[in-house]
């Protein structure tokens, strides 16, 4: 079985200089190790919030490090530093505005300022490229709202087969749900 590989970014000025600890990076790590069954290994960067930096690290990732997911956290705010999904639309031949729309709304149910948040998706190559917010908690339960999609997402590129946790967060394949349903 081909081991996937998995770009983790994380985009914080503070962070990147060493300021404090990264938080959001091991959050995207251990969450990915209890939703997936599959092997995978983590490609992790700390970087600024400076836009070209960040099309950069998203462009080597897809390009160069064969990443058929990437997940950043931070930069997805309304502060002027905040350019995370500028940059991953710059790099993306597609945005999957539905990821997006699914992850606010999981926010919303817990606190009325997940509005400001910009997280997006979309795809370069055979890259899925999922941007986050920067808060740990926040991490997990956007990750829930819209994983059970993102390998199905990954196969539709070409990628590797990711199987999932069933007990954590199951995966949809929109056959294997009929497949489901019939067996009933």
């Amino acid at each position: 079985m081909n081991r996937a590989r998995i770009g983790i970014v994380t985009v914080s000025d503070r962070a990147s200089r060493g300021e404090y600890e990264d938080r959001g990076g091991p959050a995207i790590h251990d969450w990915l190790t209890h939703a997936l069954a599959s092997p995978w290994e983590a490609v992790p960067r700390l970087i600024a919030d400076e836009r070209a930096l960040i099309a950069a690290t998203l462009r080597a990732l897809s390009d160069d490090e064969a990443c058929c997911l990437i997940v950043t956290t931070g930069g997805t705010g309304p502060a002027p530093r905040d350019v995370t999904p500028e940059a991953t639309a710059a790099v993306c031949a597609k945005i999957l505005p539905g990821f997006g729309e699914r992850m606010r709304a999981a926010s919303l149910a817990s606190t009325p300022t997940a509005i400001l948040s910009r997280q997006m998706a979309g795809i370069r190559g055979k890259s899925l490229i999922i941007n986050l917010p920067g808060k740990p908690a926040a991490i997990g339960e956007c990750l829930h709202a819209v994983f059970p999609a993102v390998p199905y997402c990954i196969e539709l590129l070409g990628g590797v087969r990711l199987e999932t946790h069933t007990d954590f967060c199951a995966a949809f394949r929109p056959g294997e749900a009929a497949d489901r349903t019939a067996m009933r």
